[in-house]
């Protein structure tokens, strides 16, 4: 069985996706709602150490790990945000995450794989320069590495575009099966312009991971909603009608188009600040109808939350996304439990990783590495 620690652990998405042949031997996670939930959902409960990373000694970390996984925050990287980058308070805790890997590897505990997780402004943050250090970091930690953009879309239906920066020892074998010579699926045309901006020392240690093709997904958004859902309750007709008052021209067609589409049609909303024909900032409705729910977001800093519309001919009713299904959105079983809290709930899937972007990297990259890497050892023993 595979070890792990899992930084930044959230809810444990990761430790979902990774799955039963792995074993979780050290997490860490400093927002107490969220460990909550972690410790209510993973046993044994007490590898979790609560608190500030920046606090972590290596000798709060026990043994040794197969694998590191840590999805930093991403407030500071994120388009969205104010662009501080690595040097925002909270994208910044990637600082001592870095340290403390680095000290493990000073002391001979250098984790076979490290993986990092975070939004795809990470390519762009401060002209390139945050991703550049990142990588940098691992070529000078002694570490190939590769980066990937895996939309959670090809798993589930859910647009959710994420960056992945793998890494891998230089000490052990990088099967050919598992190597591109080029550019190829998840390597999206900004990721290979990040990756050819690299100094050339640190593009030395750049690889190509070569990944298979995922089945087709069969899972359409409406399948995943409920009817009688817990936690949310349908908008009241005056409700909706407001929330449908606040479409542009372009959505109001498509709205009269699902009407006539002669069957049950679910669409998903986000409210977003646009300006009109005179230059002024207004709030619009923006609907979409392509059985694909949009990014989940946390429901702060104005971020708003997902509203479902079910059309039906002429009836059209709203509501909130419920706590339930934002969690299929992310691939978790229905079997997690989940805050009370519509808030907190929301806000534990919307800042997570999706579970089977996490299975499929470990199926198709992390569990070959450390095969090859298994098989290298018992050849020396022998």
């Amino acid at each position: 069985m595979h070890s792990f620690y899992e930084f930044f652990a959230g809810g444990g998405m990761a430790r979902a996706g990774l799955g039963l042949g792995w074993r979780c031997a050290f997490a860490n996670e400093f927002d107490l709602k969220k460990t909550t939930v972690y410790q209510a959902n993973w046993t044994p409960s007490d590898i979790l150490k609560i608190g500030d990373i920046g606090k972590l000694k290596s000798k709060d970390v026990p043994d040794t790990a197969d694998l590191v996984w840590a999805s930093f925050p991403c407030q500071d990287l994120s388009l969205a945000g104010a662009g501080a980058g690595l040097k925002g308070d909270r994208s910044g805790t990637y600082w001592p995450f870095w340290r403390l890997m680095e000290a493990l590897i000073d002391e001979g505990r250098a984790p076979k794989l490290i993986v990092l997780e975070n939004v795809c402004g990470t390519l762009s943050s401060h002209d390139g320069k945050d991703f550049a250090t990142i990588c940098s970091n691992y070529s000078k930690a002694g570490y190939f590495f590769g980066a990937l953009i895996v939309d959670a879309v090809h798993f589930v239906p859910h647009s959710r575009a994420r960056l992945f920066v793998i890494g891998i020892r230089k000490d052990l074998p990088l099967p050919d099966d598992l190597l591109s010579d080029a550019p190829s699926l998840w390597h999206s045309r900004a990721l290979q312009d990040a990756c050819s901006r690299l100094p050339p020392k640190v593009r030395e240690a750049l690889v190509w991971w070569n990944t298979p093709q995922p089945a087709k997904r069969n899972a359409v958004f409406s399948d995943l909603i409920e009817d009688e859902p817990e936690g949310v309750a349908w908008h009241t007709a005056a409700e909706t009608a407001k929330l449908l008052s606040m479409m542009s021209e372009l959505h109001r067609k498509k709205l009269e188009e699902a009407k006539q589409a002669g069957r049950r049609m679910v669409g998903t909303v986000y409210k977003r600040t646009r300006r009109d024909d005179v230059g002024r900032k207004i709030q619009r409705a923006e609907i979409r109808f392509d059985d694909i729910a949009g990014c989940l977001r946390t429901p702060a800093g104005g971020s708003s939350r997902q509203v479902i519309v079910v059309v039906d001919g002429k009836k059209v009713r709203s509501r909130l996304i419920s706590p339930r299904e934002t969690a299929r959105l992310m691939g978790l079983p229905d079997s997690y439990r989940l805050p009370e809290k519509y808030n907190e709930a929301y806000h534990l899937t919307g800042d997570g990783v999706a579970v089977p972007v996490v299975r499929y990297l470990a199926h198709h990259i992390f569990e070959p590495l450390l095969r090859s890497s298994s098989t290298k050892k018992r050849r020396k023993a022998a």
